[in-house]
């Protein structure tokens, strides 16, 4: 099994087990009783294969010698049912942000935050919502193309649960002031010269995007730990078009033809390089409250931040 593992998965899994064990350290000393899940965000860009590194990864901690009970969630699977993307949209019909699924503001908050209140309490014994969480299930395949929930088809998930994994291109982003979107709008960033021109994305639509991640940092706040997949600092954009269109030529060769033109590949990326550049950096820097103070992710100091190259191989390992 050992040989098919992408070489990025080892120093995700010593970071897992490191930040488990001090979990499980801390809900000793604690005494609560039976300790919950560990909470583990998982974020990386469109193609960079992060869903494929998350089922590796529970592949791995599931099997001896780890022998752990490992739940992965996408946020995918929380995306609004197509009638409530459709009222997102018809609501913005100016945003190109919001035409479709994939943004924040297209997902059903409450609806995580359930789910992720019932996982926090699976392991216990006393909790009424303990012992079984039913994940849900989006079909994208749906509405030709738009996606719809599928009710009842997601993953019972069973306890004891030592790990919860959750997986999105937007995980841990936060909002920002509308002074520093007005600043990031107008930066120079070499790596997209030629390729997006962020000016051109009107302001109000950052701005709704924005408005929205208020809600979303009630998530965050389940976190224990993070694992982040990037591109190189040098090239922190570019590598999303390149991987994001592999990916799309991958598919189309494997059914037939069937998918996005190259040109149809950059116009659905472009809908997405706003949210690293404005709202990413949130992943360290967390956000500013409504009273002016700076609220920090309850995962640093548990961050581990892998950067690969444009073939997915792994360059450097940092945490933070």
């Amino acid at each position: 099994m050992a040989n098919s593992i992408p070489a990025t998965i080892a120093p995700i899994v010593s970071h897992v087990k490191t930040c488990l064990e001090r979990h499980r350290a801390t809900g000793a000393v604690s005494g609560v009783g039976s300790t919950p899940p560990l909470f583990v965000a998982f974020q990386g860009p469109q193609g960079s294969g992060k869903t494929f590194l998350t089922s590796q990864l529970r592949r791995v901690l599931s099997a001896p010698p780890h022998n752990l009970a490992v739940a992965v969630l996408s946020i995918d699977d929380l995306y609004l049912p197509h009638a409530g993307l459709a009222a997102v949209a018809a609501a913005h019909p100016h945003n190109v942000l919001l035409s479709g699924r994939g943004q924040p503001g297209t997902h059903d908050v409450p609806l995580g935050s359930r789910l992720l209140s019932e996982l926090k309490a699976i392991n216990d014994a006393k909790a009424s919502d303990a012992g079984t969480v039913r994940f849900p299930a989006f079909d994208k395949s749906l509405f030709d193309g738009q996606g719809d929930r599928v009710e009842g088809s997601g993953e019972l998930v069973r306890a004891p649960l030592d790990i919860v994994l959750f997986e999105g291109w937007c995980v841990g982003f936060c909002p920002v002031s509308e002074d520093e979107i007005d600043r990031r709008r107008v930066q120079h960033i070499p790596d997209i010269d030629g390729t997006l021109d962020l000016r051109a994305v009107r302001r109000e639509d950052v701005l709704a995007i924005n408005a929205s991640l208020w809600e979303y940092v009630q998530w965050w706040d389940f976190f224990d730990a993070f694992v982040q997949v990037k591109p190189p600092d040098e090239m922190p954009y570019s590598l999303i078009y390149k991987w994001r269109l592999q990916q799309e030529h991958n598919m189309k060769a494997q059914n037939g033809g069937k998918g996005m033109a190259d040109a149809q590949v950059k116009t659905f990326v472009d809908r997405y390089i706003p949210g690293y550049v404005f709202f990413a950096e949130g992943i360290e820097r967390g956000y500013v409250d409504a009273s002016g103070e700076r609220r920090l992710p309850r995962w640093l100091g548990s961050g581990l931040k892998a950067a690969i190259d444009e073939e997915r191989e792994l360059v450097s390992v940092d945490s933070f």
